[in-house]
């Protein structure tokens, strides 16, 4: 009997529950996944907690992303019995199976395996949506990226690259610094060695940074306002330490703006704006110049443990559920 994990009550991840499910009949036109593995994204742990944007009513299963081998399929065209493919949700992907439409799903690149399809579209989505549709980096531009060792961090920071940027990685760690390095950042500054303002200033000779991906808020962001450059552009991916505010005496001053990021939403709201966005992320996979570095791969079981990790920072990259 196929499980998921069930969300019956707002708190940690150790309020979460596995349950067993019957599996449902395919209406027309829907097809079943047989699910492999899912990404565990930080607005999981929110949404769990209620702290998230989006409330999905009560019981509810988190995950947005899994990858798995399309196993039934009645009336829909475009996809067949042993497809590889990546599952996209607003909820739901932490599960053995799941039943979707054929608009949910995009085949996995033949490059990876299916932690790493599992753990792509949300991380490198929101990292191209950042920097390409909002933030327009430029070739030769600098970009400071903060929470470089986590997922959209490190997503960022291979893209960027690609984009032509200098690329200023900023993480907890040297053992995050050291995979952002390998995955193409120019310059590493560890938090807590010294004030990442001032590295920053010290790295562009006082110019400052064009963009700052910033996925952590809080102190974070209210500081990388005062090492930007002229009509910088600072883009806010996410609050995972705190809501940040903004002096807008600074960003007058350096003629800068401040732009939020919610990949899913603007595809939403633009599909077409998602398609481009998917066969670009594809083309880049197929040709290895982007992957996700999945360093932990957790029994679907262990959810509760697996989230915690990225409550705790100790995740490099992704952290994946496994069936």
């Amino acid at each position: 009997m196929p499980r998921k994990v069930v969300c019956r009550e707002l708190g940690p991840p150790g309020t979460l529950r596995l349950e067993n499910f019957e599996s449902a009949p395919l209406a027309a036109g829907q097809v079943r996944v047989a699910i492999r593995a899912a990404g565990i994204n930080f607005p999981d742990v929110l949404m769990a907690a209620g702290q998230y944007q989006l409330k999905p009513e009560l019981p509810f299963t988190p995950g947005v992303e899994s990858a798995g081998d399309v196993v039934e399929v009645k009336g829909a065209s475009g996809v067949a019995v042993g497809d590889r493919v990546i599952v996209k949700f607003r909820h739901g992907g932490y599960a053995d199976e799941v039943v979707v439409m054929p608009s949910q799903l995009t085949p996995m690149p033949s490059t990876f395996d299916y932690a790493e399809g599992a753990t792509f579209l949300a991380g490198h989505g929101t990292a191209y949506h950042g920097l390409f549709d909002r933030g327009k980096l430029q070739p030769g531009e600098v970009l400071l990226v903060h929470g470089a060792g986590g997922g959209v961090g490190l997503a960022a920071v291979e893209i960027g690259k690609i984009l032509g940027a200098t690329v200023i990685a900023a993480a907890s760690s040297e053992e995050k610094l050291e995979v952002a390095k390998a995955r193409g950042a120019d310059h590493l500054v560890l938090y807590g060695r010294e004030p990442f303002r001032d590295a920053v200033k010290r790295i562009t000779d006082g110019r400052g940074v064009d963009v700052v991906y910033d996925p952590v808020g809080g102190q974070i962001f209210e500081e990388s306002v005062r090492c930007i450059a002229w009509g910088a552009r600072l883009l806010v991916i996410g609050f995972t330490g705190g809501i940040g505010l903004a002096r807008t005496n600074l960003l007058l001053i350096k003629g800068a703006s401040v732009l939020g990021v919610r990949a899913g939403e603007a595809v939403r709201r633009d599909p077409a704006l998602g398609a481009a966005r998917i066969r670009q992320l594809l083309d880049w996979a197929e040709q290895r110049k982007i992957r996700p570095n999945v360093s932990h791969r957790v029994p679907l079981e262990d959810y509760a443990a697996a989230m915690q990790l990225l409550v705790d920072r100790k995740a490099i990259g992704r952290v994946a559920l496994v069936t």
